[in-house]
């Protein structure tokens, strides 16, 4: 029988956690999770910090890996908890056991979905699709290509209520949904909503508002004469497009644009703001603060 020699053995795969704090800057917080972990020999894969000096206001983001620690799950809570509750931090804690669970809502306008789709279907998008939800039946070819159920629900405003009281049994009761993102979904969502899914609702939209409200904003800053337009991607909140601002882009536009070109520019810029916007949220790289987002790279 042979014997395999111990420094052959495989170790073990790494398994890095997430953990964001928040709360007053004081001066020892750095330390203090540096030392904790260590001390239940985790190590730390990366860390990022920023301090709003304005606001007094200390936040940073430790990704460790877990995979070597000599204590257990639990100690490594408390501990952190303890830690948090001397400093007086908030914090959260991902321990990357299994992908976020996202549902997409979007209407009649594809571009959105289809770069969503793709981008996951090329592993871009570390998360697991479960539902496509629509207020048309237009879009159902494209979750058919991917696999993906298709939810219809049509929506007047006599309905309304009860059509969205659906939705959420859809979202959260079967399928525990971690993320929805509104890829150009044309329909107002309720302030109960945006409670259910506090800050985890993401929405995206040109840059134009408030100039430009309401229908056909292309054609009439086409008619205006702008020099930029752009996309901003934002956690849906009970003030409409008030939320905090995750992600935005622009791109220079001139005289020789024509409306087809603004609305191409337009398109091409919401769908890449759109997935850098998930893309953070899904690798927890952000903080929501006083209606702002602090988003780590």
């Amino acid at each position: 029988m042979s014997h395999r020699d111990p420094e052959e053995e495989p170790t073990p795969a790494s398994k890095p956690a997430i953990l964001r704090i928040h709360g007053p800057d004081k001066k020892g917080i750095v330390a203090a999770f540096s030392q904790l972990l260590y001390g239940h020999g985790c190590g730390i894969v990366n860390a990022e910090q920023f301090t709003d000096s304005a606001a007094n206001l200390f936040f940073q983001r430790i990704a460790f890996d877990y995979s070597t620690m000599h204590t257990d799950r639990t100690a490594i809570e408390f501990g952190i908890k303890e830690v948090c509750e001397r400093f007086q931090m908030s914090y959260s804690l991902n321990w990357n056991d299994a992908k976020k669970k996202i549902a997409i809502m979007v209407s009649k306008y594809d571009h959105c979905l289809w770069e969503l789709l793709l981008r996951h279907k090329a592993d871009e998008l570390d998360c697991e699709i479960v539902a496509i939800i629509s207020n048309h039946e237009d879009l159902l070819h494209v979750a058919e290509t991917f696999g993906i159920p298709y939810h219809v629900f049509k929506v007047t405003k006599a309905t309304k209520a009860q059509v969205e009281k659906e939705e959420l049994e859809l979202l959260k009761e079967t399928h525990d949904v971690d993320l929805v993102i509104l890829a150009r979904y044309m329909q107002i969502i309720s302030d109960d909503f945006c409670r259910v899914f506090d800050h985890k609702v993401i929405n995206i939209h040109h840059s134009f508002l408030p100039a430009f409200i309401g229908g056909r904003p292309y054609h009439r800053a086409h008619e205006r004469g702008v020099k930029l337009i752009g996309a901003t991607a934002h956690y849906a909140t009970a003030e409409l497009d008030e939320g905090p601002i995750i992600e935005q882009d622009i791109t220079r536009i001139s005289h020789r644009d024509a409306v087809n070109d603004l609305i191409r520019k337009g398109r091409l810029l919401e769908k890449n703001v759109l997935v850098t916007a998930v893309k953070a949220h899904l690798e927890d790289r952000i903080i929501v603060y006083n209606n702002k987002c602090v988003v780590f790279d």
